[in-house]
């Protein structure tokens, strides 16, 4: 499995000859490792309706004629935009693809879109747990810390964990350090940080504290880089 960090919370997962991108927020991401026009995948997968996180996943859908995995009410919103393809999920549920397993995991946040000063309610924010043959992936998508990750990490052997650190918006590193205790992942990934002076953070900080203070291995990666497992 080859995991590359496209920036800000925007992760494309490639396993088997398949391609599945998380939150492809890359049009006006001055992170964005690659253009939206450039990404070609077989899923897309939205935590949650703000702008940072929907991104380009429906133009890129279209291009791709990629099927758009959401919260229920986020995805009946990008049918509507023009999706070729969505399937709605909610919080606990779990389902087959041909790219693998999805299960839809809680997150503490808030999810809606402004549409002429107005905002629309799009469902429930969410991570995703997704399974790829034999190795197991967590996004935790934008989240706050929560005692459920704990059950999280019973019901997975967590081979990679993708998580926000930035703070203010997120979970900030002494929270994601606490996640990481309650998950037990192999490895983690910090996201979602550094996008925006109010998201900065010293992520080499956060991979020493990871390494010392727990069993994972923390794998801090540059926009566009990748690491394979």
């Amino acid at each position: 499995m080859k995991i590359t960090f496209l920036g800000h919370a925007a992760c494309l997962i490639e396993e088997g000859g398949k391609k599945v991108v998380i939150d492809p927020f890359l049009t006006g991401n001055p992170q964005a490792a690659i253009k939206a026009s450039d990404l070609k995948v077989d899923g897309i997968l939205i935590t949650h309706g703000h702008g940072d996180h929907l991104g380009d996943s429906v133009n890129i859908a279209k291009n791709s004629d990629a099927l758009i995995v959401a919260i229920h009410e986020l995805a009946l919103y990008c049918k509507a935009q023009g999706a070729p393809k969505v399937h709605g999920m909610n919080i606990g549920g779990s389902y087959n693809f041909d790219f693998g397993r999805v299960k839809m995991v809680p997150a503490l946040h808030s999810s809606a879109i402004v549409e002429n000063g107005n905002s629309m309610y799009l469902g429930e924010p969410c991570g995703f747990v997704i399974q790829m043959k034999d190795l197991t992936v967590y996004h935790a998508g934008d989240t706050g810390l929560f005692h459920d990750m704990a059950f999280i990490g019973e019901e997975f052997e967590i081979d990679l964990a993708l998580l926000p650190i930035g703070d203010n918006y997120v979970m900030g590193p002494d929270d994601a350090l606490r996640a990481v205790k309650m998950l037990k992942p192999k490895r983690v990934v910090p996201i979602h940080y550094n996008t925006f002076p109010v998201i900065e953070q010293d992520a080499k900080v956060f991979k020493s504290r990871i390494e010392k203070e727990t069993d994972a291995k923390c794998i801090v990666l540059n926009p566009g880089e990748s690491v394979e497992i």
